[in-house]
């Protein structure tokens, strides 16, 4: 290759949620980012129709939730209706252990444009719409990427035809990322295959929206799933004026007849006033469950669609991509800072991988629960699901939506210390209390926290275990240090002129939140908690626990110069922590 003409910290292939929130993740933390994107506008037509509480939390996170908030709809109940439009059950569940509604319907296009209007505050990110890549190679220091431009608005340039050599730019990347879909052409140039199941049943999806903001569709206020087995249909609940209906082919339909005028307004008439609304898409499509052999070949990694495809009907496809930009963010700006070694990254597909597939099984599972046919089969479903939904313990189960696969790392598979039990807290993302912060007014943790490693004190000042090199290593990561107290508890002070003592954040737990999760995870007062920069749990132990938390901290970074073993202890502070200890 010719030698390139601009060097980057990482170039990301891909401009959808994935990589626009991987653009973020590493922009707001000051790297040099280039994003390729081979459509020269937004390609304006909905995907994805869902978000959860947790990926809420992650686009808080980059400073993009409340704007995103302003075009959701929020706290909706998803149902499961027979044909008659009797409920079958109804899954609703209005608790927040992420700060953030569980179910949060949005319009695709209106959440990547404000993503990628939200990357204006990045100057360091430079975005290139209207380029796709050509070509790369990788040695052991970085990778040298040739991109060109695009043709017309299609996905790609078409078939056979060659891009003239003088559009070819070349760049310089430290990492790359292929976050270019299922199609992915990064995973195709790795030669990496994809191993999982094709389902041949064709659906027709049917985008439209009102004519009139005051037609809408006030009858249809929830997301539906109509199991109904002459014809499968979801009904997709959207803001201004959105909605989405998809309607399972049956034997003997071919795509020209489902996609013919006719055939859609007669599947819409059975639910809403054609005439009053516009058709803006309708089209046929199938579905893959789908993971890539690996997501990483050295310097080169893989996300969301390129490395796994779901089944739409738990709605974490473009989730599950959310959920590997925030995980991978964080690690590559580790490595980058050379706070970790490259070895770091390995972890990303080790902890991520098993939570995809989790997903990926449960969203086949509802397809076949959904899209069920046979009379007899049906009828048993519908019995068992009246049982099991009035039953204590599994109904509440089901119909909170807590069969949804919670963002749990395997064990011996993550960033963290072993878990002690089935209930400790390490490998599991702590949940965001609502906090009364040291001005008094409420806030949410993770914005008293910041956006790197956190250790917080249960009453007391996380430091007062820490030796002197322990205690340079934070500070060298950049941590934050918090004390929770109960409401109410907080030091009021021991005379004039006390202040918190210097680069504490003192917070106080109104609601008790923070204190009934930490007594359910085997903590107490004096504990410490020890918060990976995405908000997983590397650790809950005892303040004397840190020195050696902080030593096993450095080994799982992979750190090339481990803690120094300190002379002394620090001599013991104020009561606290260690007084509780």
């Amino acid at each position: 290759m010719n030698a390139p003409a601009d060097v980057y910290d990482v170039v990301i292939v891909g401009l959808g949620p994935t990589g626009l929130t991987l653009a973020h993740g590493l922009g707001q933390r000051g790297h040099r980012v280039l994003v390729l994107e081979r459509e020269p506008r937004f390609y304006g037509n909905a995907r994805a129709v869902y978000t959860d509480g947790e990926c809420m939390r992650i686009f808080q996170s980059i400073g993009m939730a409340e704007r995103l908030a302003a075009d959701m709809l929020q706290d909706a109940p998803v149902q499961m209706l027979l044909p008659s439009g009797e409920v079958l059950f109804q899954i609703k569940n209005t608790e927040r252990p992420h700060g953030w509604p569980a179910n949060n319907f949005f319009y695709q296009p209106l959440l990547e444009t404000a993503l990628a209007d939200g990357l204006a505050r990045h100057p360091n990110v430079t975005v290139r719409r209207g380029r796709e890549l050509l070509r790369f190679e990788q040695d052991a220091a970085g990778v040298d990427v040739v991109h060109v431009a695009s043709e017309g608005a299609g996905y790609g340039r078409p078939a056979g035809d060659a891009p003239p050599a003088q559009d070819e730019q070349h760049v310089r990347a430290r990492w790359l990322v292929g976050a270019d879909g299922g199609r992915s052409v990064v995973r195709t140039q790795l030669g990496i295959g994809m191993t999982g199941r094709n389902f041949p049943n064709p659906w027709l999806v049917v985008d439209i929206k009102a004519k009139n903001p005051e037609d809408g569709l006030r009858h249809l206020p929830y997301f539906d799933f109509i199991c109904d087995p002459a014809c499968p249909t979801v009904s997709c609940v959207q803001p201004n004026g959105h909605h989405r209906f998809e309607f399972m082919l049956m034997p003997g339909q071919t795509r020209e007849q489902i996609e013919h005028p006719d055939t859609v307004r007669r599947l819409l008439s059975k639910y809403i006033e054609v005439d009053k609304f516009e058709v803006l898409r309708k089209l046929v499509y199938t579905f893959n469950a789908l993971m890539a052999e690996k997501w990483r070949d050295r310097r080169v990694l893989l996300a969301g669609d390129a490395a796994h495809m779901t089944p739409q009907f738990i709605g974490q496809g473009m989730n599950a991509g959310v959920r590997d930009a925030y995980n991978l963010a964080w690690k590559l700006d580790a490595v980058l800072r050379g706070q970790a070694g490259e070895a770091l990254l390995d972890s990303y597909e080790a902890e991520r991988r098993p939570h995809a597939a989790a997903m990926t099984r449960e969203g086949i599972r509802m397809k076949d629960f959904v899209s069920m046919v046979n009379p007899v089969g049906t009828v048993l479903r519908n019995v068992l699901t009246r049982l099991l939904t009035r039953l204590p313990g599994i109904g509440p189960f089901i119909c909170r939506g807590d069969f949804i696969p919670k963002p749990t790392y395997r064990a011996g598979s993550y960033v963290g210390l072993p878990r002690s039990g089935w209930r400790a807290a390490e490998g599991r993302l702590m949940p965001q209390p609502l906090l009364r912060g040291p001005d008094g007014r409420r806030q949410l943790f993770d914005d008293l926290a910041g956006d790197g490693f956190v250790l917080v004190g249960t009453g007391c000042d996380p430091r007062e275990g820490l030796d002197d090199a322990s205690l340079a290593l934070w500070r060298t990561l950049g941590a934050r240090f918090v004390a929770v107290y109960p409401f109410g508890g907080r030091p009021a002070g021991d005379g004039v002129g006390h202040a918190t003592p210097a680069g504490l954040v003192e917070a106080e737990d109104p609601d008790g939140a923070f204190h009934r999760w930490l007594r359910a995870s085997g903590g107490g007062r004096g504990s410490v908690v020890v918060l990976r920069p995405d908000r997983f749990v590397f650790a809950l132990v005892r303040a004397a626990q840190m020195p050696a938390t902080t030593h096993e901290l450095a080994r799982r970074l992979h750190r090339t110069e481990p803690v120094a073993a300190a002379a002394t202890a620090r001599p013991a502070a104020a009561p606290g922590c260690m007084e509780a200890a």
